[in-house]
């Protein structure tokens, strides 16, 4: 009887696990027929770091998205693929559906739950056709036909079905919502930097099981490759910037200089790469927005 009763429970987990944990798509209508705007995709493409992480390493040329870095982390090494125009090796024949349930939605081609080393977190605050004048731009890219490397994850983190579970603590699925009592410039930047800047992404701390604290939100947190280092704090805390004007904040997005002339280096270098191909009306925009954000401690632990 209790065996019964435990098979019972146990398939009734089961059960619940597979209900809880199927990917959730965009409904079938969300996409109404518009004209794309390609320099829009092309500021999404910028400001969302697509080069930082898909370029195929070793080659000069940004725009060649063949895939192959490796991003480390606690969880295993992930593999940054080829998103590409090519229709086999890259996602040329993915269909605009497909490229925002993956934008907004972490669901890949097949279906699958998509890994969060890729920052749907932030993403999902992202404007639908701000979403499908990426994928547009993208499409106008070389085709490059180098195959995707599988990611190097160690269980329980290899089983993707475990990322409904994931989903459900950390992907609320809603939209950038304006703040009505702020000006259109810092609403602009907030936009920006939550959702196609992913900029908490790398400047958050994060607990157990690979989410962001609220309570960390920008305060600074490990280095998310592995390598032992630490993102520093960005909000206007001691901890922090505190002393960074919105001037500052500017002139770092569009030369990579801080206010005392140091350069910047490693990842940081890249997303300059990024922010200083932006207008300067929406360097301002995030300049503004970060000068603004909570201050909140986030000290640098001694000796990294």
């Amino acid at each position: 009887m209790l065996l019964r009763f435990a098979l019972v429970l146990a398939v009734l987990g089961l059960a619940a696990f597979y209900v809880l944990t199927i990917p959730s798509t965009l409904p079938p209508d969300a996409l109404k027929r518009r004209s794309a705007d390609l320099a829009n995709g092309e500021t999404m493409f910028n400001i969302g770091g697509c080069a930082s992480c898909h370029a195929t390493p070793n080659q000069d040329d940004r725009l060649k998205l063949g895939g192959g870095r490796t991003l480390r982390s606690p969880f295993g090494a992930f593999k940054a693929p080829n998103i590409s125009s090519d229709p086999k090796a890259g996602i040329g024949s993915w269909t605009e559906p497909e490229f925002a349930n993956a934008m907004l939605k972490g669901v890949g081609h097949s279906s699958e739950h998509l890994y969060p080393a890729f920052p749907y977190t932030s993403y999902q605050r992202m404007a639908l056709d701000d979403v499908r004048d990426l994928y547009v731009f993208l499409r106008t890219l070389p085709a490059l036909t180098t195959a995707s490397e599988p990611h190097q994850l160690t269980f329980p983190f290899s089983i993707r079905r475990g990322l409904g579970v994931w989903k459900l603590l950390f992907l609320d699925g809603r939209p950038f919502v304006p703040d009505q009592s702020k000006d259109a410039a810092y609403n602009r930047g907030a936009y920006l930097v939550e959702g196609p800047g992913h900029c908490a992404e790398c400047h958050s701390a994060r607990d157990i099981l690979g989410g962001i604290k609220p309570s960390g939100r920008f305060a600074g947190g490990a280095n998310l490759e592995g390598k032992g280092g630490w993102v520093p704090n960005i909000t206007p805390h001691p901890d922090g910037l505190a002393t960074w004007s919105v001037k500052d904040f500017e002139f770092f997005l569009e030369t990579g200089l801080t206010p005392d002339g140091a350069s910047v280096t490693g990842n940081m270098a890249e997303v300059i790469l990024n922010t200083t191909k932006l207008t300067p009306d929406d360097r301002y925009a995030m300049a503004a927005y970060l000068r603004a954000l909570p201050p909140r401690p986030g000290k640098k632990p001694a000796g990294k």
